[in-house]
């Protein structure tokens, strides 16, 4: 059981309702009642931002579960608040809380491109597709004031280096041309998650994500402008989203997705506990028979956290799971796998006073 929050904070639109310490942490802090009746004054929870400066951006992994080796994420934390969100864990390497201030306590790197720019520039670099927003949302709200993803987007259309992208902030339509201009060159390729397709579901869920509306317009926008889109359901939920995977592949296949894959809930580390507080808050009735599903596909467990299963769960009900995506995919007419984005084309941009090429 998590401990209470502070009574003093008024949230508006946050997944999580306490800070329970990271795992990290040696010391517990609760907010107890010492019996007076006295009115204490609250304040609204603002987010705070605050500058890193690292020395390099593009983070190197070797995992057999996923197709990209190196990736970028602008921020650590995100205002968009998910609660089912497999990056909060990360925050208990700052030692902040994996909950509220998960999403309240970001950090962002401005000097993104600039490091960018080094790195691709350095003799030894060998090009492969960089991966944005596989902790957290390069698009989370803050980038609407802050914009530190279009230098870095320029930075990679001027070497001519390929892209991925999974976001579900609607200030990826701010960079459009960008965007466009990579996928023209093949150099581009954007996932768009999709939970649910019930707003009031959404909006506890992830309370300060793009309605599915709003999701779906994304896809929309992108698809029209020539950029390709990946729906990607997930995370699935057992009993309370795992019923929409066919209507999120029909709706997002008609807004022009041409690619979609999905991923089943995974609750590492704090994550696990986070989630069940929020299931006592939203969904009492429910919460049991979720967790009876969840733990079913990770063999008795809340999480699973071996490669290979992570990602996909086991057992009967998870099987099922994959089988009526694979069905639905195939039947609305998604492309099998994910379209190769062209690394050829990389080099350094010209500068004024090079030499023409004759070819």
């Amino acid at each position: 059981m998590l401990p209470p929050g502070d009574p003093t904070e008024r949230r508006r639109a946050r997944g999580s309702a306490s800070r329970p310490a990271g795992r990290f942490e040696n010391l517990v802090r609760e907010h107890e009642s010492d019996g007076w009746d006295l009115v204490e004054e609250t304040q609204l929870l603002r987010t705070e931002v605050v500058t890193e400066r690292p020395r390099s951006i593009i983070t190197r992994n070797s995992s057999p579960d996923i197709s990209f080796d190196r990736s970028i994420n602008p921020y650590r934390g995100c205002e968009h608040g998910c609660i089912y969100c497999y990056a909060r864990p990360s925050h208990a390497y700052l030692g902040l809380s994996p909950g509220l201030d998960f999403e309240t306590r970001i950090t962002a790197k401005p000097d993104a491109a600039e490091l960018l720019q080094r790195e691709l520039a350095r003799p030894s670099y060998k090009v492969a597709p960089i991966a944005l927003g596989t902790n957290t949302d390069p698009y989370q709200p803050v980038e609407a004031r802050l914009a530190i993803m279009p230098d870095i987007l320029r930075v990679l259309r001027d070497w001519n280096h390929p892209v991925t992208l999974v976001t579900r902030g609607r200030t990826v339509l701010r960079d459009l041309d960008l965007w466009a201009e990579l996928a023209a060159r093949n150099q581009a390729l954007i996932g768009i998650s999709i939970t649910t397709l019930d707003a009031a579901l959404a909006r506890a869920l992830e309370p300060r994500a793009p309605t599915p509306e709003v999701r779906l317009r994304m896809i929309r926008e992108l698809s029209r402008a020539g950029v390709p889109v990946r729906v990607m359901v997930a995370p699935v939920i057992p009993v309370l989203t795992e019923p929409e995977i066919e209507s999120i592949l029909t709706a997002a296949r008609e807004a022009g997705a041409s690619t979609a894959s999905m991923i089943a809930l995974r609750l590492p580390h704090e994550v696990a506990p986070l989630f069940r507080d929020w299931l006592q808050r939203h969904k009492p009735d429910m919460a049991a028979h979720v967790m009876n599903r969840v733990q079913a596909m990770r063999g008795g467990r809340d999480n699973d956290s071996r490669f290979g299963h992570r990602f996909k769960g086991e057992g009967t009900e998870a099987q099922l799971a994959r089988q009526r995506f694979r069905l639905a995919r195939r039947r609305l007419g998604y492309h099998e796998g994910m379209p190769a984005l062209d690394c050829t084309r990389f080099g350094p941009p010209p500068r004024t006073g090079d030499q023409l090429s004759l070819f």
